[in-house]
């Protein structure tokens, strides 16, 4: 009886080995056919391409930011370390250089354990050629069957690899298509984004570190189990001295280092210079865009290119703790002006104004909600993240809330270029990119104030209006335009006093602009400004001498530039060069500057020195009495009407810098001129960073350059006394409260 059930038995046991035999041939077959998918051909494997990220680099050779869909880098062979490759055949492929992509033995051992002993911790029994498969082509499905033909597939395609390939090309491109988790792919990225060091550069215990996480990259990610991680790179360590790659004593002392991360994520919102980082990366679009007009085939995403700018690391994170250094403080003051009764405490409007603008607001509405009942739904509380000086906090908040909390925000914008060439060395669009994506440089235009004057003293200038000539200050109301009475902010004394050029332009006289713009012509100081780089239209209209006039802040650096490069206007660039992932030079970016000088040379000298004026005495003064520069610095402080734009340019022999301060929202300006004023909202944040400059050795050779010394003539020019007060009799017959009366008649124009 026995003797019969073990024949029957051993019946049924051949019968299913032999089917499964023939299953298995058969399936193998029909994938060797191509019926479950088409397998790669010899040239096809032999030219595939990564998806490579493209990296910017800074003019100082500082990489400070990737544009990818996958965070990849590869690398030459010649550029991984021994003890990384050792690392990695240790603990995933210790017969690598045995087998012919598949491991045979190791198979059949995976398959008996996970079979007959029910193992599912045995492994899948990969080789490295196999994984490489599974990399250059992902599987689409997770069902068993799709897993079985997926196994053959990379069987198939390890095999024909391993015809094609060195080991050590196969190595190559394992190390840099393998996924590193974080999103990070190859080698080369993740040690940067892990370590923030190059493959090359890796420790023993840190290349442990990066090979053991490709068992599971989340479960043993240093980041976020450090625990489990250092656990499994103490078992790479093992398995390395196993194999007699390192001795035991090695095995011991490595074991015993500490896991330390240097972790370095090139997150799209963080950063150096993100608002940089965004503007060349719509720089590089257009590029790219043109390029496949020609028949160029790029992508900024995947085709690996290196993008060299022209910013300086060291100076933007100088610009950026400046920027952080005042405008937290001056946030704090801002506050404080305001007290109880801010506009975004009050202002209900105003409140319902902003709110309106929100998508919150706009995608309830077009569910067909009335206004009331849109306004109840967004008071209702949640749990969400807002920020400020002090950092992100998760607090109950409703976005009515959250848009009064982000509505009372100060923001920046400010820029430093090359004077000769307009090449962009510092950048920064904004308080905080993640909250504030809108940059402040580029796609802001905002009224220039002030600093707008010495574009009309120039044209007056060469017109022939002689710098000693004398203004007076006194308040006038122009009866052809509609009453329209521009004023200082001094007292009534100022009624009886005559300004030289020089004098009014450093201490920025309202009254004595407009009169030169009269006097120099509308049409004129238009020509004036075109020809000095400005393409914005500005109004034809006297309100001009004032900066009523809209201008972007690279705009306005570049028509400053004209002042000390021979006047010759500049525009801001940002790229100096783009390559292949091969270093080839694609294109250059050559600087553009105005052809032509858009005044003469005396001109030009006789500005210089009147800006001067106003950083030695005038409106900008507290850069040598507060701030103690003693750099060569000429300047133009500007702030526009109910203090809601503070300006600063400052020019010094090699940089231009400009700075503009204010809110987003229009309706919000300072408290008071005291607050608001270019002088106290934007002159720090050159100041703090001219500071840190001059601690700088590497900078010398902008910090410690030097005007040249003007011309006897201009010298002659310009000695005469400062100011001239009204005669006696003039003073007597002068009432200081009742405004002069008159005509505004502009030279050149029909005003």
């Amino acid at each position: 009886m026995l003797k019969k059930i073990k024949s029957k038995f051993f019946k049924y046991f051949t019968i299913i080995c032999f089917i499964g035999i023939v299953g298995a041939t058969l399936l193998i077959f029909s994938v060797r056919l191509g019926l479950w998918g088409q397998l790669p051909d010899n040239e096809e494997l032999s030219n595939f391409q990564y998806q490579r990220a493209s990296e910017v680099y800074t003019a100082d050779s500082v990489l400070i930011g990737k544009y990818y869909l996958f965070d990849r880098q590869p690398i030459a062979f010649e550029k991984i370390p021994e003890h990384l490759i050792e690392a990695l055949v240790a603990i995933e492929d210790e017969r690598f250089y045995e087998h012919k992509g598949i491991d045979y033995p190791s198979l059949l051992r995976v398959a008996l354990k996970t079979i007959l002993l029910q193992d599912q911790s045995s492994g899948g029994g990969s080789t490295l050629t196999q994984q490489l498969a599974k990399n250059l082509y992902p599987r689409r499905e997770r069902k068993k069957t799709n897993i079985a033909v997926d196994k053959i597939k990379e069987m198939f395609i390890a095999a024909r690899l391993e015809d094609l390939f060195s080991k050590e090309e196969i190595i190559t491109h394992y190390l840099n298509t393998v996924s590193f988790g974080d999103n990070t792919f190859g080698i080369e990225s993740s040690s940067l984004k892990f370590f923030n060091k190059k493959a090359q550069e890796l420790t023993i215990e840190e290349a442990a570190v990066l090979v053991g996480m490709l068992k599971a990259t989340y479960g043993y990610n240093p980041r976020i189990y450090p625990k489990k991680s250092l656990e499994r790179r103490n078992l790479v360590i093992q398995s390395m001295a196993k194999n007699n790659f390192i001795s035991e004593n090695e095995k011991d002392s490595i074991s015993e280092i500490p896991l330390k991360l240097n972790y370095r994520d090139f997150d799209y919102s963080d950063g150096l210079a993100p608002y940089f980082r965004e503007e060349v990366r719509k720089k590089m679009l257009q590029w790219v865009s043109k390029q496949k007009e020609e028949g160029n085939d790029y992508n900024i995403y995947t085709s690996g290119l290196k993008i060299y700018t022209t910013l300086d690391s060291k100076m933007q994170r100088f610009a950026e703790e400046a920027m952080i250094k005042h405008m937290s403080s001056l946030q704090n003051k801002f506050e404080k002006s305001y007290g109880k009764n801010a506009p975004w405490l009050t202002d209900k409007n105003l409140i319902t104004k902003l709110v309106k603008r929100t998508n919150a607001y706009k995608n309830l509405k077009e569910t067909g909600l009335k206004d009331s009942q849109i306004m109840d739904s967004l008071r209702k509380k949640r749990t969400m993240n807002l920020t400020d000086w002090s950092g992100e906090k998760t607090v109950e908040a409703s976005v009515i809330d959250s848009v009064k909390h982000y509505m009372k925000f100060l923001n920046t914008g400010s820029l430093a270029i090359d004077s000769k060439t307009g090449a962009v060395k510092t950048w920064i669009g904004g308080v905080n990119f993640k909250h504030f994506k809108f940059d402040h440089v580029a796609q802001s235009k905002r009224q220039v104030g002030s600093t707008f004057k010495p574009i009309v003293y120039t044209a007056a200038l060469e017109v022939g209006i002689s710098p000693c000539t004398y203004f007076s200050a006194e308040e006038v109301e122009y009866d052809n335009l509609k009453g329209w009475s521009p004023s200082n902010s001094g007292d009534t004394d100022e009624q009886y006093l005559n300004y030289s050029m020089e004098m009014a332009l450093s201490n920025s006289v309202n009254t004595v602009a407009v009169k030169i713009l009269e006097k120099t012509g509308i049409d004129n100081v238009l020509v004036q400004a075109k020809n000095m780089g400005i393409f914005s239209k500005l109004p034809k209209q006297p309100s001009l001498a004032l900066g009523t006039g809209e201008i972007y802040a690279n705009e306005l650096a570049g028509a400053y530039a004209s002042f000390v490069n021979n006047g010759r206007a500049v525009l801001p660039y940002l790229i100096e060069k783009i390559t292949n992932q091969k270093d080839s030079v694609l294109t250059n970016f050559e600087p553009k500057r105005a052809v032509k000088s858009a005044f003469s040379k005396e001109t030009g000298e006789i500005m210089l020195e009147m800006m001067k004026s106003t950083i030695n005495q005038g409106t900008a003064s507290r850069l040598r009495s507060t701030y103690k520069l003693r750099n060569d610095i000429a300047g133009k402080t500007g702030t526009t009407q109910n203090n809601k734009d503070a300006w600063f340019v400052a020019l010094t022999p090699k940089i231009v810098h400009v700075t503009w301060v204010g809110l987003d929202n229009h309706e919000i300006g300072f408290k008071n001129t005291s607050l608001g004023q270019g002088a106290n909202a934007a002159l720090p944040l050159f100041a703090l960073w001219m500071q840190k400059m001059n601690q700088e050795s590497d900078f010398n050779y902008i910090t410690q350059a030097r005007f040249p010394r003007p011309s006897n003539s201009v010298l002659r020019s310009l000695d005469c006394e400062p100011i001239k007060r009204d005669g006696f009799f003039k003073r007597l017959f002068k009432n200081p409260n009742k405004k002069k009366v008159k005509k505004f008649r502009s030279k050149n124009t029909n005003t």
